[in-house]
């Protein structure tokens, strides 16, 4: 898939945007994210995470496979940010995604996150076009996959490339901190302590996989793929996914 590499605007340029580019990063906004603990919730029931070193690897681990497998999808949809290549972005990612709990709570953010900001950022009508344009086609024709959503609008909102891809590696970082604290594994001083010693970590990740096309799309972290797909299994479970 071709990018154009002219696209690639300063972020923060209109200061009115930088107050929506702000609250799409608040976890104030209503997208659903914790709801799902990333196969967090799987990984402590199955003892791959009992202590706060576990946690920490998790986390780096969830990172990097965020970095190789989503990062492509976001970097290319905020790049071009229509509704002709969030559709084959959307469709391909669809196509990738082999973990069935994965798959449909990449369904469900997403489709929250499109929601929300097509009736939030109402400077930016053409969310709200490409949405309902979307929606008009019939059910199951677009899937509504976060991390194309997430590049979609992080382009109309401004963001530049790089900030686009920064700004998913810290929304996943921060819900699965989120979920840590939920799961009694780290207090709240603990897990802001861990998201800041975590994110010169998450910068080596991002700059490793940031810019990359969705052909170069990969799973580096297969037993987190793995260990999510039982999430389904649990006898009780906190989260979605």
């Amino acid at each position: 898939m071709q990018i154009n590499e002219g696209h690639n605007r300063p972020c923060f340029a209109d200061p009115f945007l930088q107050w929506s580019q702000w609250q799409l990063l608040d976890s104030l906004l209503p997208t659903g994210g914790f709801a799902h603990s990333f196969g967090l919730e799987a990984a402590v029931q199955s003892h791959l995470v009992s202590n706060s070193d576990d946690l920490k690897t998790f986390v780096i681990h969830v990172l990097e496979n965020t970095g190789s497998l989503l990062l492509p999808f976001v970097y290319s949809a905020s790049m071009l940010p229509n509704l002709e290549t969030w559709h084959k972005l959307d469709k391909i990612l669809d196509a990738t995604l082999t973990n069935e709990v994965g798959r449909k709570a990449s369904i469900s953010q997403g489709s929250a996150l499109m929601r929300v900001a097509s009736a939030v950022f109402s400077e930016v009508p053409s969310l709200k076009t490409m949405r309902d344009a979307s929606l008009n086609l019939g059910l199951g024709t677009v899937s509504f996959h976060h991390a194309p959503v997430f590049g979609l609008i992080c382009g109309a909102l401004g963001f530049d490339s790089a900030s686009s891809q920064r700004a998913y590696m810290f929304i996943t970082m921060r819900d699965v901190v989120s979920a840590a604290t939920r799961l009694n594994l780290i207090g709240p001083l603990g897990a802001a302590l861990l998201q800041h010693q975590v994110a010169p970590i998450a910068e080596v990740i991002l700059e490793k996989w940031m810019n990359r096309a969705v052909e170069e799309a990969c799973q580096t972290m297969p037993l987190l793929d793995t260990v999510q797909g039982c999430h389904g299994y649990l006898f009780s479970r906190l989260f979605s996914s």
